[in-house]
């Protein structure tokens, strides 16, 4: 059975999304079979940082509602084993129903080896819905105090659902300013209370891929690109030293 990792953020602007997109792309470039979805219900992204705007990908709706089936969900032409489901224009996030998302994530679940639901920022709907049936959660934050805050906030909302295997990333890190502010990638470890699975540097390349259409592991293989394929082998159990280049 495939496992389903819901990657989440307390507040806008973490790099969640593109941290989502280049885990997702790293596992499926080690041969895993990966479903990556968006669960952003009308502001939809997944698609810019995987590098499939123009792909016209299914929705998890179109799915869901018995008219496509897994199958028919778009392949990355770069990576063959990444496939993306997008989230739908046409509802709002209330109209979404949670029952048959959570119906078609169990049948993914047969069918891929990891599932991965970018959520919308915060914990409203959308961070229901991705929460609800994932069996492990990724927390992106950034270092400042009004992230790391969020993040504990969403931490505690976790806890509250029964979420036992939450791991943290903080992203965005810059030595200069973290010595700056001084702060530590263990003072955010505290503060939030979540074990950390990534440290992912500030890297310009993210926007830059993104930009020119292109996938991050497709654009470089330093920085972000390589934090996150790191991240991609701890999800897997396999030991990796935690450091930023």
């Amino acid at each position: 059975m495939g496992e389903i990792i819901a990657v989440l953020s307390g507040k806008g602007g973490t790099g969640k999304t593109s941290t989502c997109a280049a885990v997702s792309t790293a596992l499926a470039r080690e041969g895993f079979r990966v479903l990556a979805i968006d669960c952003d219900v009308g502001l939809q992204n997944l698609d810019i940082s995987l590098g499939l705007s123009d792909a016209g990908a299914l929705s998890f709706a179109d799915v869901y509602g018995g008219g496509y089936g897994l199958d028919q969900a778009a392949a990355h032409p770069a990576f063959p084993r990444l496939s993306f489901l997008t989230s739908p224009v046409n509802l709002s996030p209330r109209e979404v129903d949670h029952d048959a998302f959570g119906r078609m994530l169990k049948q993914a679940a047969k069918e891929y080896d990891y599932i991965f639901l970018d959520a919308p920022a915060g914990i409203d709907e959308g961070f229901q819905l991705a929460v609800r049936h994932a069996h492990r959660v990724i927390l992106v934050t950034l270092a400042d105090p009004a992230a790391v805050r969020d993040a504990k906030y969403a931490g505690a909302r976790l806890e509250l659902m029964g979420k036992t295997d939450v791991r943290l990333v903080v992203n965005r890190v810059n030595r200069k300013i973290f010595s700056t502010m001084a702060v530590t990638i263990d003072d955010v470890m505290d503060d939030t209370g979540i074990p950390l699975l990534g440290i992912v540097p500030e890297d310009p390349n993210v926007t830059l891929a993104a930009a020119f259409g292109n996938a991050l592991l497709s654009y470089t293989s330093k920085g972000a690109a390589k934090a996150c394929e790191n991240i991609a082998k701890r999800i897997q159990g396999i030991t990796v030293p935690l450091s930023v280049k």
